[in-house]
């Protein structure tokens, strides 16, 4: 079987700055900036990153940071997550346009409506939402704290999880709790298919295979494990076996790489494609982001009282996670 095959970092020769990736670090000195990336944007983008990890890391990275401007290699919604937690910084995100399946299937005034249908329910949402799902959520989650926040909540109390069915269908199995979910998944997630994961375990034996919790339930039922893209990496780091198959958006294997040098990764195949791509974090480039950096646009700009009631809910995650 064709396959995508990532060999030990270690053993690889690593590649030198480009002139676009200089200057950009050139222009964060001057304009006191930080750039956060995620663990989904191109490797050129992660290269110069002051941070790269997943939804949660990234916000408690924006809410420490004592930089003037936030440089966020993302989507819409992570952007204005730091911009919410930073109402007085400068927010500036590559590609305005870059935003998130998720965010799309979940909008707040159906929300409203949906809350209204279940006035007794706690309203927990996937990071991956707009400012407007945020200020009628009650606490926000990511995939890496979502099972230890909805463990904490009593079990004599209605929930309701949106955007993401298939997190929260994992979250089901792992705590049987009976939550109320919304209808929304991740386009690049469901685009696995669970024969061709099952093929590809068959050719690569005796290698674990590891997928996210956005995956739906088929595809997850295939895996060795499940879990977010920050524990993907303790998972590879502690396990003794020396390749893996990782059924995630193929960027994030550039960060396993180089955290973990000494192993081989192998993207899982999806829909006949040999990889797997977010379309919306590459269109996070390096000339965008240097685009961004010196006419500090695009901008995050959101009203104060939105950024006042949205911050509760993520303020309450990270409560909850410490």
């Amino acid at each position: 079987m064709q396959a995508i095959v990532f060999p030990p970092y270690q053993n690889c020769d690593k590649p030198q700055l480009s002139d676009v990736q200089k200057k950009i670090l050139e222009l964060k000195e001057k304009r006191n900036a930080v750039i956060l990336a995620h663990n989904y944007v191109c490797d050129e983008i992660q290269q110069i990153a002051d941070y790269v990890g997943d939804s949660l890391g990234l916000s408690r990275e924006a809410k420490k940071t004592d930089a003037d401007v936030i440089a966020f290699a993302g989507v819409d919604f992570m952007a204005e997550t730091a911009k919410i937690l930073n109402p007085d910084k400068t927010v500036v995100l590559p590609d305005h346009a870059a935003g998130c399946t998720l965010e799309e299937l979940c909008h707040p005034a159906e929300l409203a409506v949906f809350k209204r249908e279940h006035p007794n329910a706690i309203v927990i949402s996937y990071i991956n939402c707009s400012a407007g799902v945020k200020e009628l959520s009650d606490i926000i989650c990511t995939s890496g704290n979502a099972l230890d926040i909805v463990k904490q909540i009593p079990e004599n109390r209605e929930i309701i999880f949106c955007p993401d069915q298939h997190l929260g269908s994992w979250i089901v199995e792992k705590t049987g709790r009976d939550l109320i979910l919304w209808h929304g998944y991740c386009w690049a997630h469901t685009q696995y298919k669970a024969d061709e994961l099952l093929a590809l375990k068959r050719a690569f034996p005796n290698t674990p295979l590891v997928c996210h919790p956005e995956c739906p339930k088929a595809v997850r039922d295939t895996a060795d494990c499940v879990c977010s893209t920050e524990k993907m990496i303790s998972y590879c780091r502690e396990h003794p076996s020396d390749k893996f198959i990782i059924a995630t958006v193929v960027e994030m294997i550039h960060r396993l790489r180089r955290e973990i040098p000494n192993k081989t990764f192998i993207a899982a195949r999806a829909s006949g494609r040999p990889s797997q791509h977010c379309k919306n974090m590459l269109m996070n480039t390096p000339e965008k982001l240097l685009a961004c950096l010196e006419n500090l646009e695009p901008r995050i700009e959101l009203s104060k009282e939105v950024m006042d009631r949205a911050r509760r809910p993520i303020e309450k995650m990270l409560e909850m996670s410490k």
